[in-house]
Formats: structure tokens, sequence, C-alpha cells
């Protein structure tokens, strides 16, 4: 019965606290996040329709120097792409942080 009780009282405490604490930090974060995917996806697309293009470009006719400052961009676009995935990331746990998460929920309920 103590052990029932004890579980309700933790489960209402921090239901209670929880939402306030997430109020304040995802109203601010999730439009921030909203924009900057946006506008990482619109530059992916620009970048993208420049490769295409330098791609079906005739490179024949180019000299040297222009074949090179060519080579040189499309390396600069394809770092560009990459940070921008690179960006986008996630949440990453370690088996050390799922293993102490288990536990608590082992240990709590």
């Amino acid at each position: 019965m103590k052990k029932i009780a004890f579980c309700l009282i933790t489960a209402t405490m921090l239901l209670c606290v929880q939402p306030l604490m997430a109020k304040d930090t995802t109203t601010v974060v999730s439009s921030v996040i909203v924009d900057s995917k946006l506008k990482d996806a619109t530059e992916a697309k620009t970048l993208l329709l420049r490769l295409n293009e330098i791609k079906e470009m005739d490179k024949s006719k180019l000299n040297a120097s222009e074949k090179k400052s060519l080579r040189k961009e499309v390396r600069a676009i394809k770092t560009e792409l990459q940070a921008t995935e690179a960006r986008g990331g996630g949440v990453y746990l370690s088996v050390g942080a799922i293993i102490i998460i288990i536990l608590l929920l082992i240990i709590l309920l």
C-alpha cells in the first residue's frame, strides 16, 4: 500500500512540475528550429540546382583556369551540403544513458 501511494505521489509531482519546465523552452526553441530547417532546405535546393547546372555545362570549351574554378565551386558546394545535413542531427542516447533510464523506470515502477 505504501509503495502504491509513493508511486502515485511521485507521478503526480512529476506531471505537475515537468510541463511548467518544458513550457518555457519548447515554445522558443521550436520556432527557431522550424525556421532554420526551412532556411536550410531552401539553401540546399539552390545548391543542388547549381550542382546540376555545372554538371550539364559543356566543359570542353572552357580553359584550364575556368575548369579549376568550377572544381573549387563544386567542392565548396558539397562541403556546405554536408554541413547542412550534419546540422539536422538528432537526439543520440548512449548505451549507458539507456541503461540508467531503464533502471530508473524499474525502480520507480
